[in-house]
């Protein structure tokens, strides 16, 4: 119970009282909050054993908190702790242990650091601005890729000023070195206390706690947050940061609500990662598909069609390349090619849980007192297609790939050039298959990405495996069989992979491939899903070996996902010059002199009879003019022709990056090109 005592708030816990100051008018600060009490030494006439992460035990007569721990391994892990892994439970230092338990202590050293540093560095970048701004309310500020953001509710837009300010303040904080203190609060409590501060919006989250939740609070300084931690120790850990810009951001991610403002920031362990991320976003801006795409000529995007894409000649012929390559794949691994309608009864996807589960996500549309919905993905119709026929086991594994045009309605503020639309085709494939198919399946499909990635310059692949959630569907010996299946497929290729404990679909576990590019970004592209729920809810069935209807077990697949978002990540991949056998224009013909002319033509007609992509360039211009106007077009190969040349049936090559290969033949030259586009040959 919260009683108020003039200048004192009163809060029973763990049986005793434990007095707070009450909020001052002013600035509404909370001060000298007390701990959370630690039990007495001793209280259970036991000794406790903490087991450490190489099997070693350390004994203590009383209940210890972490840190105490750290110190007692050594002082130079006291100092570098940051949080533990307590009983498998990532934990603040100062959490205390009072049962025997198993610990491992994490330093900047741990994959989990740098998450926690994000997190704790967001909490820094609110004390800062409520330091500076006290009128902003906070909302909330997670961890994300990279780094962290906070939202903030403020009267004026924060300005590169402020950034600056704010930036500078965090400094001061971190060098303060304040300790970060974890508090709990009952739940009415803790709606008062922010209440008090005039932070509704906190107080909105809490109502928005389940109850009997612990509500937790952590404490640096004057600042007070909600947060279910963990934390670092102290902001002395908090130093390596920087602010990024600013965004609109929706209250809870609800347009009907107000607009907030999104404060990024990234934060690092050590000073050169920090510049080295600096640096790779500089690179970035520079490989920018959205800048490419214009400067090369390839796609736009305008606001007539949200999230939509214009593509141009030179940006469908990439586009062509892949799609192109994509379906010899398709046809040399045993899939059959389909196409199914683009718009589907509301019926469909009702029984399929999309209406229900997707629906503000669909572009629906009506006639005839019909309703009906735009496909957001391809799996319902490809379950009519294989519906249309009775099937038999011998029918199985049958595997169906479509090119399917999909549509989703994405927030306009979430759209992205080609990497985020509302309009995209995906590679999407289906394999209908029995449970004992599942494993044979998975490890085709796996060393398949692995083909496909590597023909297009991605080696660097990382593999997870998305376990059970808890809520699913389906029995748990499904689960094991289609997990199991997951790991094997990896283990047979001599795969390493992470698990994602509780990631997978409410339907079935999948694999996930994580590709990196040049810049060591990760992208998340191909997947594997095994789905037991499905097929049967929209009726697939096929006839088994002992003449019974059974439900197959349908594997979603795609390898490189969206096409727009696979050719956006090219573009940047590649900054533009793309490999022989993916470029738009793979050979530019210019001509010194208007006499080569037809040479040029002939040349063009010789090269395109080989299956090449060419551009000519007769223009009356000097020909340094135009090498390097081409040159700018990232152009692999160009070509250039003067009286010499057109005599001897020869000509000059000068590769991409200015290099000068000489005179050529011409046979000799198209043949060098035709294979290297053969080979696929990437740069």
């Amino acid at each position: 119970m919260l009683l108020e005592n003039h200048s004192k708030l009163k809060v029973w816990l763990f049986g005793k009282p434990h007095f707070f100051y009450r909020f001052i008018p002013k600035n509404k600060e909370w001060k000298n909050a007390g701990r959370v009490p630690v039990p007495a030494p001793g209280s259970n006439g036991k000794m406790l054993f903490v087991t450490l992460p190489d099997g070693s035990k350390r004994e203590f007569e009383s209940a210890v908190s972490v840190a105490d721990v750290a110190k007692s391994i050594s002082t130079s892990l006291g100092k570098a702790a940051i949080a533990a892994r307590l009983d498998d439970k990532l934990v603040d230092t100062s959490t205390v242990i009072d049962h025997d338990a198993t610990l491992a202590i994490i330093t900047e050293k741990d994959p989990e650091a740098l998450e926690i540093v994000r997190h704790s560095t967001a909490h820094l970048m609110a004390q800062a601005v409520k330091e500076l701004y006290p009128d902003a309310q906070v909302t909330i500020g997670p961890a994300i890729e990279n780094g962290f953001y906070y939202d903030f509710s403020y009267k004026r837009p924060f300005t590169p000023e402020d950034l600056t300010a704010i930036e500078k303040r965090m400094d001061e904080l971190a060098a303060k070195n304040i300790p970060i203190v974890r508090k709990e609060m009952k739940r009415e409590d803790a709606i008062k206390f922010f209440l008090g501060l005039g932070e509704k919006y906190k107080a909105e989250l809490i109502e928005a706690i389940p109850e009997g939740e612990t509500i937790s609070l952590y404490e640096q300084g004057d600042f007070v947050d909600l947060c279910r931690g963990p934390h670092v120790p102290s902001t002395g850990k908090l130093k390596v940061h920087k602010l990024m810009k600013v965004a609109g951001a929706y209250w809870r991610g609800d347009s009907k609500n107000e607009m907030l403002q999104r404060i990024y920031g990234t934060a690092w362990l050590k000073k050169d990662d920090l510049k080295a991320y600096l640096t790779m976003l500089e690179e970035a801006e520079k490989r920018d598909h959205r800048r490419l795409g214009k400067e090369l000529d390839l796609f736009h995007l305008q606001e007539e069609a949200p999230g939509m894409i214009f593509w141009h000649a030179k940006g469908w012929a990439l586009w062509q390349q892949v799609e192109k390559y994509m379906r010899t794949i398709y046809q040399d691994n045993g899939y059959d090619e389909v196409k199914a309608p683009q718009v589907l009864d509301r019926s469909l996807w009702e029984r399929s849980g999309h209406w229900a589960k997707y629906r503000e996500n669909m572009f629906t549309t009506e006639s005839e007192n019909r309703y009906y919905a735009l496909k957001p993905m391809n799996c319902p119709g490809h379950i009519q297609i294989f519906n249309s026929a009775l099937r038999s086991y011998r029918d199985l594994p049958m595997r169906i790939g479509e090119f399917g045009q999909c549509h989703r309605n994405e927030p306009s503020g979430s759209l992205h050039g080609l990497m985020r639309v509302r309009g995209f085709t995906q590679d999407d494939g289906h394999i209908f298959c029995t449970e004992d198919q599942i494993l044979a399946e998975c490890e085709a499909y796996s060393k398949l990405v692995k083909e496909v990635y590597h023909t297009f310059g991605f080696d660097n692949i990382a593999y997870k495996v998305a376990t059970r959630p808890a809520m699913r569907i389906g029995e748990d010996a499904a689960w094991d069989k289609a997990e199991a299946a997951l790991m094997q497929s990896l283990d047979a290729l001599g795969l390493k992979y992470d698990i994602l404990p509780g990631e997978g679909a409410f339907y079935g576990p999948k694999i996930e491939y994580h590709l990196k590019d040049c810049l060591g970004r990760s992208w998340q592209c191909g997947t594997i899903q095994v789905d037991f729920q499905m097929p049967g809810r929209l009726g697939a069935e096929y006839v088994a070996e002992d003449n019974t209807r059974k439900t197959p077990v349908m594997l979603h697949r795609a390898i490189i996902g969206s096409l727009e978002r696979w050719i956006g990540m090219l573009i940047e991949h590649y900054a533009g010059a793309m490999p022989v056998w993916l470029a738009p224009v793979q050979v530019a013909i210019a001509n010194i002199t208007e006499h080569q002319a037809d040479y040029v033509d002939e040349i063009a007609a010789k090269m395109k009879a080989a299956g090449l992509r060419v551009q000519k360039d007769v223009r009356n211009e000097k020909i340094n003019y135009k090498i390097r106007e081409l040159s700018l077009q990232k152009i692999p190969y160009i070509v250039v022709v003067g009286e010499k040349e057109r005599e001897a049936g020869t000509v000059a090559v000068r590769a991409r990056g200015g290099k000068d290969l000489g005179v050529m033949k011409l046979e000799d030259f198209i043949a060098r090109v035709v294979d290297e586009n053969a080979q696929k040959v990437n740069n």
